[in-house]
C-alpha cells in the first residue's frame, strides 16, 4: 500500500513578530514495515531547514525566521509504502509478564514507564481504572486489547471538547474528548502496569468501508506498547483498532 500525505500547518500572529524560531517531527518513520519513501519539508516565507535525529529515532527539522511576518505555513509532503504486516496473536502466555520485567530491567526505557505531562496519576484516572479492572491479570496482549475496547465503549468521540494542552482529567470528567485524550488516559491506565507504553502521532487512512470515529483530513494519535516477542504493538482507542497498514507514522 503507498500513501501520498500531504500535512499544512499554519501560524498567525495577532501582530508582527520580529523574528521566530521552529523545530517540527513531521517525516514519517522508515521501521518496521513502513518505509518513507520520499519526504519534502517548505516554508512560507523560505526558511533554510536543517535536520537533525532525535533519540527516539524521528527526524526533527528546525529552522528559523529572522525577518519580520505576521503568519508562516509549513507544507510536508511525503509518499509512503507500508507492507501488510502479520496478524497478531490473540494472547500470550501469562509467562509474558515476567518477560516484560526482563526487558525493563534490561532496556533503557525509564522515558515510556514513568508520568509525564499529560499522562500521570489522578483520582479521576484511578477510578476508571477500578472501573476497567486494570491490573496484572491473564496475559499483557490479551489485557491491551480488553482496555482499548473498553475505552472505546466508555468514552464518546466529541471533536472541540478538549485542546492540546487540557489535561487528562477534563476528558475523565466528561468521558468524552479526542484521540490525544485517549491515547494520554491509555498510556496513564498501563504504565504502572510496567508495561513500557508511548504516544504516536500520525495518520489514519479512512476508507469507504471503515467506521473510524477519528476525523478525516486530520492527523491521528494511538498507542504503541513494548511487548515480548513482538516488540512496539499499535493500540487506537479511538477507533478499537491494532494499529496496522491504516496507521502511519
Amino acid at each position: 500500500m503507498y500513501y501520498s500525505i500531504l500535512h499544512k500547518t499554519r501560524f498567525r500572529y495577532s501582530a508582527p513578530v520580529s523574528e521566530s524560531f521552529t523545530e517540527v517531527r513531521m517525516r514519517p518513520l522508515s521501521e518496521g514495515f513502513q518505509r518513507c519513501l520520499k519526504f519534502k519539508l517548505g516554508t512560507s516565507p523560505s526558511a533554510t531547514v536543517h535536520n537533525y535525529q532525535d533519540c527516539y529515532g524521528n527526524t526533527v527539522h528546525h529552522f528559523d525566521l529572522p525577518a519580520q511576518h505576521r503568519q508562516l505555513t509549513i507544507t510536508a509532503e511525503a509518499i509512503v509504502v507500508f507492507t501488510e504486516p502479520p496478524r497478531l496473536p490473540r494472547s500470550l502466555s501469562a509467562e509474558a509478564w515476567n518477560l516484560i520485567d526482563d526487558l525493563v530491567a534490561e532496556q533503557e526505557l525509564w522515558d515510556f514507564l514513568a508520568p509525564s505531562q499529560f499522562a500521570h496519576a489522578s483520582p479521576l484516572l484511578s477510578a476508571l481504572s477500578h472501573q476497567l479492572d486494570v491490573r496484572r491479570r491473564g496475559d499483557p496482549l490479551s489485557l491491551l486489547f480488553e482496555i482499548t475496547g473498553r475505552m472505546y465503549r466508555t468514552f464518546a468521540y466529541a471533536p472541540q471538547t478538549t485542546s492540546v494542552d487540557s489535561p487528562i482529567d477534563e476528558a475523565l470528567a466528561n468521558r468524552k474528548g479526542v484521540c490525544q485524550d485517549f491515547a494520554h488516559i491509555m498510556i496513564a491506565l498501563v504504565r504502572p502496569l510496567g508495561i513500557p507504553c508511548r504516544y504516536v502521532s500520525g495518520y489514519l487512512y479512512h476508507r469507504v468501508e471503515d467506521h473510524d470515529r477519528s476525523e478525516r483530513d486530520a492527523s491521528h494519535a494511538w498507542v504503541e506498547a513494548l511487548l515480548p516477542g513482538l516488540g512496539w504493538v499499535g493500540f487506537d482507542p479511538t477507533n478499537n483498532l491494532v494499529a496496522r497498514e491504516r496507521h502511519i507514522r
